[in-house]
């Protein structure tokens, strides 16, 4: 088997790296407070001595707090990249100078130097899987069976890989406990609505140099990323048009106040169209020959399958990097086209991109953080499949944002718990 060497095999001056992979890492550590929070706790017990933790993230500073973060608790970590444009490789230099951690994350690779990051954490045995995307979890269960054994569970991040678990759970084949991160409160509320709204737009908008007002903006799929982006596409005062599959969002998109037609109609007038939806084939030949003349096309979904380019490469009479991270694509009745990031996510893998904004990050990562440690002290207790996050985890996690915000709230005396409790209180 052919595996990838550790980060630091493949650097020049590989100190330079890992300085300023530190030095983007202590930033985003410091608006961090539910991490840190959570080292303070877990360096008392290490609850994780013992496991060996296996991630495939997109590899930049505040992925890296959580990978810092599972090691000081104890673990041994090896981490790779789940998405070729978005690692740092100074960040992942920084995470490999760590004693319990090995990074084989590294920019720019081809599928086959991918695969090959991904089999070198495999072998490193873990005993707890940390994903996104789901990549980590498909390629143990498809290429090393031999290793579910001493697995006590794992953690899934994002929508479309909760989509692949489910339909995996659904028929039998998902082989050990899997938390579902992305469908929890504390992350789907904030990290995809805001999140994803704001980092997408900002790398749209610092990638081409336009403006967002008095633009159409095409937002495809209306979930919770949808919505955010829809929402702060709005604020900046461009006009919203929402496609949809499901009827109930569509009539959601329309009391918000958005236009809803079908992608057919929404690409002729379109000047910006962002993809939400997680699945493939949301713009094809058919909506790219009646687009206008340099309509900007990205992304914010997860793989690079939502934007046909193979179709818009075989329409298309010429090709050309326009501007660093926008491609276009000239047809043949002189229209251009413009592609970001590849057609992969835009707020990752853009030239400027740094992803979602810290503070909501570090929501997100410490609910993966207290269901690592879930995995770690009761993971006996769940049985093969995708289970949600217990809410008493991501209360925790809500409770400790909140007291770093030095945040109070009213609680239920014990009247009013009785009365919510009782089926008897009449009217």
């Amino acid at each position: 088997m052919d595996t990838a060497a550790p980060i630091s095999d493949r650097l020049d001056d590989v100190d330079a790296h890992v300085e300023e992979g530190r030095r983007k890492m202590d930033w985003a550590l410091e608006h961090m407070p539910i991490l840190t929070a959570l080292r303070e706790r877990f360096a008392a017990g290490e609850p994780l001595a013992d496991h060996r933790i296996g991630m495939a993230l997109h590899v930049e500073a505040k992925t890296a707090v959580l990978v810092e973060t599972l090691a000081e608790a104890g673990a041994d970590v090896a981490v790779t990249g789940c998405n070729p444009l978005s690692t740092h490789d100074d960040v992942s230099a920084a995470l490999d100078a760590h004693e319990n951690i090995t990074s084989y994350a590294k920019r720019g690779v081809d599928d086959e130097a991918y695969y090959e990051a991904m089999d070198a954490v495999i072998g490193h045995e873990p005993t707890i899987t940390v994903d996104d995307g789901g990549d980590l979890v498909f390629r143990i269960h498809e290429e090393y069976p031999e290793l579910i054994e001493d697995i006590v569970g794992g953690t899934e991040e994002t929508t479309t890989g909760v989509h692949r678990l489910r339909a995996m759970d659904q028929e039998g084949a998902l082989e050990y406990p899997m938390f579902n991160v992305n469908d929890t409160p504390m992350k789907h509320l904030f990290d995809n609505v805001h999140g994803t709204g704001e980092s997408a737009l900002a790398n749209i908008a610092m990638t081409t140099n336009l403006s967002w007002a008095g633009k159409t903006v095409v937002v495809s799929g209306y979930g919770y990323c949808g919505r955010g982006v829809a929402k702060k596409a709005a604020g900046q005062n461009a006009n919203v048009v929402v496609t949809e599959v499901d009827s109930r969002r569509a009539l959601e998109a329309h009391m918000e106040g958005y236009e809803v037609m079908p992608m057919d109609e929404a690409a002729k007038v379109g000047d910006v169209f962002v993809t939400t939806t997680g699945n493939r084939d949301v713009i094809t030949e058919k909506h790219f020959a009646s687009m206008q003349d340099g309509v900007v096309l990205a992304n914010a979904g997860h793989f690079d399958v939502e934007i046909n380019l193979e179709e818009l490469s075989e329409l298309a009479v010429s090709e050309r990097e326009a501007r660093e991270g926008v491609r276009e694509y000239e047809l043949e009745d002189g229209s251009r086209v413009n592609v970001l990031a590849e057609g992969r996510l835009v707020n990752l893998a853009s030239p400027v991109a740094l992803g979602h904004p810290v503070e909501v990050m570090d929501q997100s990562f410490g609910v993966q953080a207290v269901c690592v440690r879930e995995l770690a002290e009761n993971g006996g207790e769940y049985d093969a499949g995708l289970h949600g996050v217990p809410d008493e985890l991501d209360r925790e996690v809500a409770e400790t944002k909140l007291d770093a915000e030095n945040i109070e709230h009213d609680v239920l005396s014990t009247e009013q718990e009785e009365y919510m409790g009782s089926w008897r209180h009449g009217t």
